[in-house]
């Protein structure tokens, strides 16, 4: 089966591939061959992922799904949230939005997180929302080579590494887009799909 996934950003296309498995083909925008680019304008993650899954809908008629996530940092009252990608400017450069999160918590000691995804799927002309998280820590200086976004600076609760010290299975066994993925895939299995279809969703 096959799902189309309203996001440029290949580095969540693998992850949520990943997440899920073989169970779902994720067919990127990319793939689709969709340039456009879709906007972000609201405060929270519901209603950005909402506007992204819409779009492509609108654009394609056909089922699919979006995703926003966001950081969330107590001691900065949930900052950088919805603005976690363009914290630091729409550049959305990951190291400038890393080194103004640790340059505004400084050497506070309260250095709890959580990371929040939502997944917004249109399914036969309807909208359903499922959610993610994870707990953790911001640490104090980045570790770790592989990831991306905030993952060389936060460590997960239950773990002593980042998220960028970890393998893409090692994360999932901790990921807030791996929970939301999860929900998405029961979902999916509801509503009594045939096992195997080579037909795009």
């Amino acid at each position: 089966m096959q799902l189309i996934f309203a996001t440029q950003n290949q580095h969540k296309v693998d992850e949520i591939q990943a997440a899920i498995g073989d169970q779902l083909q994720i067919i990127s925008l990319k793939d689709a061959a969709i340039t456009t680019e879709i906007p972000e304008p609201f405060d929270t993650l519901e209603a950005n992922a909402s506007i992204k899954s819409k779009t492509i809908h609108d654009l394609t008629g056909l089922n699919c799904f979006s995703e926003d996530t966001g950081l969330e940092v107590d001691a900065l009252n949930g900052e950088p949230g919805v603005k976690s990608a363009r914290y630091a400017g729409e550049e959305k450069s990951f190291e400038q939005n890393i080194q103004k999160l640790l340059n505004k918590l400084g050497q506070r000691p309260d250095r709890h997180a959580r990371f929040r995804t939502i997944i917004s799927l249109i399914w036969n002309e309807r909208e359903f929302l499922f959610e993610g998280s994870c707990e953790g820590q911001i640490i104090f200086q980045k570790r770790g080579e592989s990831g991306f976004g905030y993952d060389p600076i936060f460590v997960p609760s239950g773990s002593d590494r980042t998220f960028s010290e970890m393998t893409t299975e090692e994360k999932n066994q901790f990921s807030h887009r791996k929970k939301a993925a999860d929900k998405l895939i029961h979902f999916l299995r509801e509503q009594k799909l045939p096992a195997t279809t080579n037909q795009t969703l």
